[in-house]
């Protein structure tokens, strides 16, 4: 998506992708597209990526797509600048992290720029997306009911709280109470984790509401270059097999991925999704 946005303003792209992380499909669509060039690179390599986008005239990268986390655990094998960089951070956190190597890069003239730069038309707008979403015969979507609402609000403060150290975006909630925390894991992982809680408590009689309610929010400080909340459609996916039934998501920081058939889908599954004003 963001080659496709990037080519419509008559961009060429240089393209370097993690060998651990890309999907080859990049190199298909590069080969449709003489403007489009492919160089895969080892996590780690961060001279190597340097050295590729002076090669190439880079003076502007963005960054597109995910790498895990947990990769700085793994067996990568960083070179000597990755190395250093490692080595005088106080914390390994995404923020500082990635915002050690877009020093780097500035350091090297290459700009760093909002990785929803190419990408705005897909950035949630305030409001209950899928209210009134036609998604089949006499199957319409809804907005969160007062339960959910109920939860959102506790959820909100709780994400915000645990975005504001760094640790991860999302919560999942069930009768005001946290069931799942996002950390090194992910988002999916934590909705997963939330729904097989809950199913190992039986289903005995309980006061409590048990539907799940997933709240997904940006960092307080929120640097739009790297590491912006994402929704798609395997979210909607973990969701239902997990038995969560509303999602919330921060409107104007959060991009929607495969829009439609995402609000479609949850629509379809009774699920509300809504885009709750930044500070609500």
């Amino acid at each position: 998506m963001l080659l496709d946005a990037a080519r419509a303003q008559g961009q060429a792209v240089t393209v370097a992708a993690i060998r651990e992380e890309t999907d080859a499909e990049i190199d298909e669509r590069a080969a449709r597209d003489a403007k489009i060039s492919v160089h895969w690179l080892s996590l780690g390599e961060l001279s190597k990526l340097i050295e590729l986008f002076h090669k190439e005239g880079v003076t502007k990268a963005v960054m597109a797509g995910q790498v895990k986390h947990k990769q700085i655990f793994s067996s990568i094998r960083p070179d000597w600048r990755l190395a250093k960089l490692l080595l005088n951070l106080r914390s390994r956190n995404t923020d500082m992290l990635l915002g050690a190597v877009a020093k780097v890069l500035g350091d090297e003239g290459i700009d760093l720029i909002s990785s929803t730069q190419f990408l705005e038309p897909l950035l949630a707008q305030e409001g209950a997306l899928t209210a009134g979403m036609a998604a089949g015969p006499g199957v319409v979507g809804r907005g969160p009911d007062e339960e959910e609402a109920k939860n959102i609000q506790y959820g909100l403060g709780v994400a915000r709280a645990v975005a504001g150290f760094d640790i991860g975006q999302t919560v999942v909630v069930a009768a005001q109470a946290c069931v799942a925390v996002e950390a090194m894991e992910g988002t999916d992982a934590a909705i997963v984790r939330a729904g097989a809680l809950l199913r190992s408590l039986g289903e005995g009689n309980t006061t409590l509401e048990r539907r799940l309610t997933v709240v997904k929010v940006a960092k307080p400080q929120q640097d739009m270059r790297f590491d912006v909340p994402v929704i798609g459609i395997r979210t909607v996916e973990v969701m239902i097999e997990a038995g969560a039934s509303c999602l919330s998501v921060e409107a104007g920081r959060t991009l929607l991925f495969d829009r439609e058939a995402l609000l479609r889908k949850a629509a379809e599954a009774g699920i509300a999704i809504v885009a709750s004003p930044r500070g609500y």
